[in-house]
């Protein structure tokens, strides 16, 4: 085998090992320049994560990425959709109410002030304040009204579930995606929880853990 594929194998089997590295240790593991680090990061498509500066990488097929496109490892974090302006964008589009401050902060599992400050001027994003609280919108005006209409829902249905409820809800949902908020609600009245479905629908929408309707394409 050839010192330079024998090194590339080497290279991948270590990140494979690792899970997440940065270029400083691969560059020590392979004693190798950073340049030719870079390079063989580019070839293997590697994923930069969104957090500590983009300074640590993984292999493409490595993270197993949640519902939001999200991964993280050992308090390193990374998105399916690439870089941490990319992928705020993305969430709020996605999201059925928009999302404050703290609900961002938490699904990205940072800190609001480190990152919404640089991103308040985004193009692809709408920033309202909604109850002394900034509300982060879609630009796009019919998807912007839809989530204003969503968040003023649920800001005058008032009522999030209890602990107890919350944990029967999430477990139901977890033995069975598929179930509708009507059918968990109907699951739940036999176990003696009584939460009606729009209360469901609510606390999904407000952390961001809604059943997406559309498709995935092929």
């Amino acid at each position: 085998m050839a010192p330079k594929e024998s090194g590339v194998r080497d290279g991948a089997r270590f990140v494979r090992i690792k899970k997440v590295v940065t270029l400083a240790e691969l560059a020590l593991h392979l004693n190798c320049s950073r340049r030719t680090v870079q390079r063989r990061l580019a070839d293997w498509q590697a994923v930069r994560s969104y957090n500590r500066n983009g300074s640590c990488y993984t292999l493409p097929d490595i993270p197993k990425f949640d519902a939001n496109g999200l991964w993280s490892y050992r308090g390193v974090y990374f998105s399916k959709f690439g870089s941490l302006p990319e992928t705020f964008v993305h969430l709020v589009a996605q999201s059925e109410a928009g999302l404050t401050a703290s609900e961002a902060g938490e699904l990205l599992g940072l800190r609001p002030s480190s990152f919404l400050w640089s991103l308040r001027d985004h193009q692809a994003v709408r920033r309202e304040k909604h109850d002394g609280r900034y509300l982060y919108l879609s630009s796009d005006p019919a998807r912007c009204e839809a989530q204003r209409r969503q968040r003023e829902h649920m800001r005058v249905a008032g009522r999030l579930p209890t602990d107890s409820e919350a944990v029967a809800i999430l477990i139901e949902r977890i033995k069975d995606p598929s179930l509708s908020d009507d059918e968990l609600s109907r699951r739940l009245e036999k176990q003696k929880v009584f939460v009606e479905p729009q209360l469901i629908h609510d606390f999904f929408v407000r952390h961001n853990l809604a059943v997406k309707k559309t498709p995935r394409s092929a």
